[in-house]
């Protein structure tokens, strides 16, 4: 019969809190790599979010892995208005271009292109748009079109689905190095192309990564910025903020200078204090674990070590885990491998000693 053998260990005071002003009817602050919230305002309360959705239009072209493919634009451009690029009928442009205009230029008709490719038509890729959404865990979200634009629907969204939304398309390299991108050129066989960023963060703040703006009558100004410093990387969302890019550049200037980046787990060998029955083996993960902490909160990191207790495990056989707490508050947990010892051969007295440890 398996048994459980439990470690605990204190490896490293409560969080202060620390005031934070932004004019937003929502906002977020959110660490990239894990999902950690630093600050909220009304994170999910549903809003029209205008063009940020295009953030999940970007997401699904570099997804279909048809980015260097010739796009031919069709009449589906003509229903779109407002922010473009201006591209004409006839036109022909890589998928990859298109996206940089989407992104850069905030181009509603690049989005209509960029839905009619890749999805078929623009109804189906909508119904891409709301699939990808429900998969990454967007519990709060209805996409109505590619753009963002305020038609009959509109797109629907919270701070926090986009941030999440964000977090995961960072994660892609070709998204992080599209966002960005402060200008771009293109030459088609119709026109030729010079595109600056829209996202003033970009141009001003030397820690922005990338980011996208957002405006319609209805979601007024909306924006997305991303920044990353020693090792700390954030997602900034406002909904509703007619002082968004002061207001971001506070709030990632509050999470560098509140939070670090450490490790807490290095991928490799790892010792459990105190453990005796698998006496035979040696202990590994196979991930390294980075969270950002602030100075006193690095003080309260836990670590549980759970293990099965089972005399049939073998070489790289999962035989437990390592669960990271702080604050009392689970954040993590990882696999722990088992590999044996090499073995000299054991005289009588040493087979009798292992029968009684087992």
């Amino acid at each position: 019969m398996k048994k459980i053998l439990i470690f605990v260990m204190l490896l490293l005071i409560p969080l202060n809190s620390h005031a934070l002003e932004v004019s937003a009817t929502s906002s977020i602050l959110m660490d990239i790599d894990n999902n950690r919230i630093i600050y909220a305002n009304n994170i999910n309360s549903v809003r029209s979010v205008a063009s940020i959705s295009k953030i999940m239009t970007a997401v699904l072209a570099i997804e279909s892995g048809k980015m260097e493919n010739t796009v031919t634009i069709g009449e589906e451009i003509k229903t779109a208005y407002g922010s473009g690029i201006y591209i004409q009928v006839g036109e022909q442009m890589k998928l990859k271009d298109l996206v940089y205009g989407l992104m850069l230029r905030s181009g509603n008709d690049a989005a209509a292109a960029i839905a009619n490719y890749v999805g078929g038509d623009i109804d189906k890729f909508v119904n891409m748009m709301n699939e990808k959404a429900k998969e990454i865990g967007m519990k709060n979200t209805t996409f109505n079109n590619p753009s963002g634009l305020d038609q009959e629907k509109g797109n629907y969204s919270t701070a926090y689905d986009m941030a999440i939304l964000t977090s995961y398309a960072m994660k892609n390299e070709d998204y992080k190095k599209i966002v960005s991108t402060k200008s771009y050129k293109v030459k088609t066989n119709m026109n030729f192309y010079s595109w600056i960023n829209k996202n003033k963060l970009l141009h001003s703040y030397k820690y922005a990564t990338g980011g996208k703006t957002g405006f319609t009558e209805k979601a007024r100004r909306t924006l997305v910025t991303t920044a990353s410093k020693d090792g700390v990387n954030l997602v900034a969302v406002t909904l509703n903020d007619g002082n968004d890019f002061n207001d971001h550049k506070n709030m990632h200037e509050y999470g560098f200078n509140m939070y670090t980046n450490y490790k807490i787990l290095t991928a490799g060998n790892i010792d459990i204090i105190g453990e005796n029955y698998y006496f035979d083996s040696n202990f590994y993960i196979k991930n390294d674990f980075n969270y950002i902490l602030t100075e006193e909160e690095k003080n309260t990191i836990k670590l549980k070590f759970v293990l099965e207790k089972d005399t049939n495990k073998k070489n790289d056989e999962k035989v437990g885990k390592v669960i990271v707490y702080v604050m009392d508050k689970q954040v993590h947990e990882e696999d722990i491998y088992l590999t044996k010892k090499e073995q000299k051969k054991k005289n009588l007295f040493q087979i009798i000693l292992d029968w009684f440890r087992k």
